[in-house]
């Protein structure tokens, strides 16, 4: 019979527990036989001030397993601007070739409604067109030629645009003007068939273009402004909302596997540990059946303080996105789990090298090996990140052995996301950053 490394870590600390109380004077050691690196360990009497604790069984667990191999996504986001000039785009690729990035997340589609590369008689119709194509398509030239996995990230009901221009099909106050949310942004209304057509058509462009994968943001309702008087084309429930969404995702499964390409979805970070659909619509336990990968935004500056337990989240990111992604888990399989992380400063704690390879080490620390990094100026910290021969493979620590013994329960904390748009100027290079930018993610 196997026995699990949970049961398995008590045992051994059983064991230790008993060689300490046997011989308790034994400290620090390490030493080397046979070119071999020997463990050091440290053993307390029980009557010690300071008892023995799981992190030991941690540490001999963790020199006990192998590294974690296989084909992990590790990528970046890069806004549409990126893409437009070639000195920009041969930036992008020589980080990628330098370092373990192998992915990049492409904005199609952002907040301010206007499309980008795409194509597509109704975007044309519409008069809702950004970018021209012919850049988007050079770039994947070169992409695929580099082995580069190319994913497209479309914002689906967050529009500021097509509300404007389709008021049918926008979520309304009650006196029948647009509502707005606090960033003054108008919504397109979950329950519009002709809404969801809309975005559906699109996300068929995108996928003929030869994406490896089709990322949906904003798929949800709105979160934030004067929620009560949003009025919808149907009666909404906490229950029709979470349904909506999945219907929608349901039928972008359907129509979009029969080319080839992969889903995902963003979601918010608390979703990892909300008991309800956060009055937003997304459940991502029914959610994730229909989409290949999840990726919650777990950006540590997002959360309140006290959130875990944790007095201000964003001064600890290994805790912050180790305990949410540990709740994740338990709704969502490892392997389609890939988190945003972040790799931007947000209210006044400077995120340089150690932050952001903190929150990738935590990810490591759940078994979960793909990752995302989110800078809206596409500005990343290359300190943060490994050279290509680590590209396959990732190692887990000893510290959520700390990180679980100071969590609370997770239901009886307060958490928040800050709802602050992301900023959108364009960015100069894709370098290690050393000023703060501020700046936020849905």
């Amino acid at each position: 019979m196997k026995m699990n490394t949970k049961a398995f870590k008590y045992v051994l600390a059983l064991i230790l527990m008993f060689l300490a109380a046997t011989f308790p004077i034994l400290s620090h050691a390490q030493t080397q036989k046979n070119n071999l690196d020997v463990m050091a360990i440290t053993l307390e009497s029980p009557n010690d001030s300071s008892p023995l604790t799981e992190g030991l069984a941690d540490t001999i667990v963790m020199k006990m397993q192998p590294q974690e191999t296989g084909k992990f996504i590790r990528g970046i986001h890069l806004t549409s601007m990126m893409i437009l000039a070639s000195k920009q785009q041969a930036a992008v690729l020589e980080l990628l070739e330098k370092t373990e990035l192998n992915a990049v997340v492409i904005d199609i589609k952002e907040t301010d409604g206007y499309v980008n590369f795409v194509d597509v008689d109704i975007v044309k119709q519409n008069k809702t067109a950004g970018a021209k194509p012919q850049a988007l398509l050079n770039f994947l030239q070169k992409a695929k030629a580099a082995n580069v996995y190319t994913i497209a990230r479309i914002v689906i009901f967050r529009d500021n645009l097509m509300p404007r221009l389709h008021p049918e099909m926008a979520v309304k106050n009650p006196d029948g003007s647009l509502w707005r949310d606090r960033a003054n942004i108008t919504w397109l209304d979950p329950y519009n068939d002709e809404a969801k057509e809309y975005m559906m058509q699109i996300a068929l462009a995108v996928a003929d273009m030869g994406f490896d994968e089709i990322q949906f943001d904003y798929i949800r309702f709105p979160s934030d402004g004067n929620l009560s008087a949003a009025r919808y084309s149907k009666p909404s429930t906490r229950a029709s909302a979470s349904n909506e969404v999945v219907a929608f995702l349901k039928q972008a499964n359907t129509r979009l596997k029969t080319k080839g390409v992969k889903i995902s979805i963003d979601v918010f970070g608390l979703t990892t540990t909300a008991v309800d659909d956060m009055g937003i619509g997304q459940k991502i336990a029914d959610m994730t059946q229909w989409v290949d990968y999840v990726s919650p935004m777990v950006y540590p500056s997002h959360y309140a303080k006290g959130a875990y337990g944790i007095p201000d989240p964003n001064k600890e990111p290994y805790r912050t996105v180790y305990l949410a992604m540990r709740g994740a888990l338990e709704r969502v399989p490892a392997h389609k789990l890939r988190p945003w992380l972040q790799d931007f400063t947000m209210r006044g704690y400077h995120y340089g090298p150690q932050q952001v390879r903190d929150q990738i080490q935590a990810s490591y620390d759940n078994g979960i090996g793909s990752w995302l990094l989110w800078n809206s100026r596409c500005v990343y910290t290359l300190g943060a990140l490994k050279g290509p021969e680590a590209e396959n493979s990732y190692e887990r620590s000893t510290r959520s052995g700390a990180a679980r013994k100071k969590e609370v329960k997770i239901d009886q904390v307060s958490v928040s996301v800050s709802s602050a748009p992301a900023a959108s100027d364009a960015p100069l290079e894709v370098s290690t950053s050393t000023a703060p930018q501020q700046q936020a993610q849905d």
